[in-house]
């Protein structure tokens, strides 16, 4: 990625955010320094992936930022993790949003039908703009209506992640996001292939339903693989599909949020997050073929590292007062908003078959 500085968002009760990337690596004392942070996330992050290797559907995000929460409430970040910690949340976190464009082909996107893909759009952007309506009317903060809003039509904890900086979250708001997404997706997993059988789907329409309504990708995987192998296989590509409409959300937003700001010194979002243009770049290399198949199968691996890290960071930072407090509203909003992405996907599948 390359080293630059974008000017992101102050809030007034808030430290500003560091760069966006760092022009360097930490050197010497700055290395030293969170090194200890860095380290630690990265273990327990590593367990994470472990476990999930002999578990598929152990949700890796949700129990990282489950762990890191449980570490601040133990009382067991000491000050010497503090700085690797808070460089964590930032730069790795963006660097798996990064890695995660490796996983995402043009080709495979665009072997979807002009109908399926048409749906697949309604239902990001009816989900996305219901989301965000109703979270200020169920009590829910703008700032957090937007992380579930995005988490919820896009890829979960991944969307949530690269839409914080954007959002102007704090790590509270970023916490109770991902265990939304999480939670809702994981629910899908059991209720997406017993609706489907229920409704007497065909295999392609269930696996399409699952990609265009499940949250995480490897939930999509779990309730497709439920189904048959042809639901499969469709259900990676929808969710591909949806992950790719994540660039371009993250730049809207930031647009309409930098124009809103309007001239007001220090106030205004990134224009565009370079971590964004990061992942375009990302893209079109998986797209081009340039990226052998080894480098594509380490890039998955590297990308649920790096945003299990990421995690267990921002857990660790998050006041749980606060987190119990917001919960409920959030926890209504994340049903609501997995509710319509499941209707206006099946509604719009059946009436394009």
């Amino acid at each position: 990625m390359v080293g630059a500085v974008i000017h992101e968002s102050v809030r007034p009760d808030r430290t500003p955010p560091a760069p966006l990337i760092p022009a360097a690596p930490p050197t010497g004392a700055g290395r030293a320094a969170v090194l200890p942070g860095v380290l630690a996330a990265g273990g327990v992050a590593a367990v994470c992936v472990a476990v999930s290797a002999a578990l598929p559907t152990f949700p890796v995000l949700l129990a990282a930022i489950g762990a890191g929460l449980a570490a601040r409430v133990l009382r067991l970040v000491r000050p010497a993790l503090e700085p690797g910690l808070a460089w964590t949340s930032r730069h790795v976190l963006r660097a798996g949003v990064v890695l995660l464009g490796l996983q995402v082909s043009a080709a495979e996107v665009l072997s979807l039908g002009a109908a399926e893909l048409a749906v697949l759009g309604v239902t990001v952007a009816v989900t996305f703009c219901a989301t965000r309506w109703l979270g200020p009317r169920l009590g829910v903060g703008r700032g957090l209506s937007l992380l579930v809003a995005t988490g919820s039509s896009i890829c979960g904890a991944a969307a949530v992640a690269a839409m914080s900086p954007v959002a102007d979250a704090d790590e509270d708001d970023v916490a109770t996001a991902v265990a939304t997404v999480t939670l809702y997706g994981s629910i899908a997993i059991l209720v997406v292939p017993l609706l489907a059988s229920a409704a007497g789907l065909d295999d392609r329409t269930a696996g399409l339903w699952a990609g265009m309504s499940v949250h995480e990708v490897a939930q999509v995987v779990a309730a497709a693989g439920a189904v048959s192998a042809t639901a499969l296989a469709v259900s990676v590509v929808a969710k591909l599909a949806r992950v790719v409409l994540l660039a371009p959300l993250v730049a809207v937003v930031g647009l309409r949020r930098r124009r809103s700001r309007g001239a007001q010194p220090g106030a205004r979002p990134p224009m565009v997050p370079l971590f964004v243009v990061g992942f375009l770049v990302a893209v079109a290399v998986r797209s081009s073929g340039l990226a052998p198949g080894a480098v594509t199968s380490t890039a998955r691996v590297a990308t649920t590292l790096a945003l299990g890290a990421a995690m267990v960071a921002l857990g660790s930072q998050v006041h749980v007062g606060r987190l119990v407090r917001s919960g409920g509203r959030a926890l209504r909003l994340g049903a609501a908003a997995t509710a319509i992405a499941m209707s206006v996907s099946l509604g719009g599948l059946l009436l394009t078959a």
